[in-house]
C-alpha cells in the first residue's frame, strides 16, 4: 500500500472527510442517546428493553428510527426530571422560593387564584 501523498489529495476529498466524519460522530451519538433512554425509563420492563436493544443492533438505523417514533412524546417521569430541572436553574440565577410564594400570596388576596392552585404554586416554589 502506498502513502497518501499531500499532492494527491483535493481540497474537496478534505471537505468530504470531514462531512462524513461529522456525519459518524452524530450517528453515534444519536445511538449513545437511544441506548441512554432505553435504559433509564421506568415504565418499560426489562424485556422489553432488550426487545428495543436487539432490535437496534439487528437493525441499527431502521430500529432507532422507529424507537423514536414509537417512544411516547414525555412521560411522568419525563416531566419530573423537567420540573426538577426548572427549580434547579431558578434557584441558580437568583430565584427566591420566598418571593414567588409571596406572589401566589398576593394572587390569592386579590381573587385571580384559587386555595389549591395557590397550594400548588407553594409547593413548586419549595421544591
Amino acid at each position: 500500500m502506498s502513502p497518501i501523498l499531500l499532492d494527491e489529495v483535493s481540497f474537496f476529498d478534505v471537505v468530504w472527510w470531514m462531512i462524513m466524519v461529522f456525519f459518524f460522530t452524530m450517528a453515534i451519538w444519536v445511538f449513545i442517546a437511544v441506548f441512554a433512554d432505553i435504559f433509564r425509563r421506568n415504565d418499560l420492563s426489562g424485556l422489553m428493553k432488550a426487545f428495543w436493544v436487539l432490535l437496534i443492533f439487528i437493525l441499527p438505523f431502521l430500529g432507532v428510527l422507529i424507537y423514536l417514533i414509537a417512544r411516547p412524546k414525555m412521560t411522568e417521569q419525563d416531566r419530573r426530571m423537567m420540573e426538577q430541572y426548572e427549580t434547579q436553574a431558578r434557584r441558580a440565577a437568583g430565584y427566591s422560593a420566598t418571593d414567588e410564594i409571596a406572589r401566589a400570596q398576593q394572587l390569592k388576596d386579590s381573587g385571580a387564584i384559587t386555595t389549591e392552585e395557590f397550594e400548588s404554586i407553594k409547593r413548586r416554589a419549595l421544591a
